[in-house]
Order: C-alpha cells, then structure tokens, then sequence
C-alpha cells in the first residue's frame, strides 16, 4: 500500500467522523427528588451566526400547580394557565388550575437578545409534583431567531434537538446535576450513590452523548490502526522489503 493511499483513508476516516455537537437547551440541575422546591435553570444557548435568539417558549408537563419565575434584565416573561382534565391533589387539597406553559420575550435591546455564542439562563422556583418519582419529565422548548428560523427542541434523548429533560427520584433524595445528554440526563440513568433499584424507570432511549462518545472512540481507534499500518508499510518500503 502507497503512503499516498494510507494518507487518503486516513482523511476519509476523519471526514466520517460526527461533525461536533451544538450545545442544547438544558435545564439544572437535572435529578430532583419527587416533592422537592427546587430553583431550576433554563439554560438556552444562541447558534444562529449572523442572528439573535428573542423568544423562548417552554411546554411544561401536566401536574405543575405554581412556579414562580425571575426577572432577567432585558426579558420578559408570561406564564399560561390552563384547567387539567381533573382537579390535582396537593398537600393542600385539589387544585383546579396547572401552569401550562412559559414564554420568555426578549426586547431586542443588547440585554433582550440572545446572540449566537452565548446563553441566558431563565431562573424557575418549582415544586416537583410528590406522585411523579421514577419518571423523566421533558420540557418541550421552541426557540424563535431574527433571522425567521424556529428550532423545535422537542425530540427524544437520542434526536438532534431533544427536549431537555429532568429525572423525578425518589422522595427524600438528593437534588443533583447528572452527566449525561446534553439536555438532561438519560432516563433511567443511576445518580452517583444511588444503587440501580432506586433509580428512576426507563423513559426512553439512551442519551445522544454516549451514543456520540462510543462513535468518537470507534474512529480513533480506527484512526490509530490506519496510522500504525501506515507506518510499518513505510518502514518495510524503505528497508526494500515490500
């Protein structure tokens, strides 16, 4: 084999390499314990080059009662009251009314737009319903640019927009931010110090992350096996061995 070949499969095989990932909405932390009151972040980042990102409209799951948001300068905020199909019980008795949805509306001064590079953070004080442990919650995001385009963060862990998500453990547990996909742990994944029975059931698929890491360490290898060949095949060349 030419040194010219080994060097065309080399930049083959990186060119097949995935292409890195953009940062996702996220939110943190991300494992919270069922009944807890938690601040949680939305942390949105901007990726549109040569547009800003002005609105932000979060679906939240059924079952969320009252949250109470922050001001962030530059935006506003409107939360969406809708009736449940039934009243949700509480330690305080029935409630007939769960917030439905949260829109964050920038100004479109320097503080009111997100630019493509950086992220906001939108603060949220919220209780987690006390009968959702063991299950992964997913708050479907849709993110509106200047320039006309809309991104749908909706998708499953795995997708290429997913959702960010949020575990719901079980009550009495330790609030924690957990590595995983990029928009929120995996469901089901075990928290550090929790044994597996504890963790919360399997929601879905597997993360995009371990997905990408496992690619990644495919190509390198791969990577590393074309460059040794291609060594020994020079060095064989030049003894006049081959």
């Amino acid at each position: 084999m030419r040194p010219r070949t080994i060097a065309t499969l080399i930049a083959l095989a990186w060119l097949a390499a995935p292409a890195a990932a953009q940062a996702h909405i996220s939110l943190h932390p991300n494992t919270i314990p069922a009944g807890a009151f938690v601040t949680l972040n939305v942390r949105v980042p901007g990726e549109q080059e040569g547009a800003y990102a002005y609105k932000i409209d979060m679906q939240i799951p059924p079952g969320f009662t009252a949250i109470d948001t922050q001001n962030v300068p530059g935006w506003s905020v409107k939360e969406v009251i809708t009736k449940p199909a039934k009243p949700i019980q509480t330690d305080e008795g029935p409630v007939d009314e769960e917030v439905s949805q949260i829109i964050w509306t920038g100004d479109r001064s320097t503080l009111g737009r997100l630019e493509n590079g950086a992220f906001v953070q939108f603060p949220l004080s919220i209780a987690m319903p006390a009968n959702l442990a063991g299950q992964s919650l997913a708050f479907k995001t849709v993110q509106y640019y200047s320039n006309g385009k809309v991104v749908h963060w909706i998708g499953s862990p795995s997708a290429e927009f997913p959702a960010p998500t949020v575990n719901i453990t079980a009550k009495g547990g330790v609030i924690e931010d957990v590595a995983g996909g990029e928009a929120g742990p995996t469901p089901g994944q075990t928290p550090a110090g929790q044994s597996a029975a504890a963790a919360p059931a399997s929601a879905g698929s597997s993360g995009g992350a371990s997905k990408g890491l496992a690619i990644t360490a495919l190509v390198v290898g791969a990577l590393g096996l074309i460059a040794g060949l291609g060594g020994l095949l020079v060095a064989r060349r030049a003894r006049g061995s081959f």
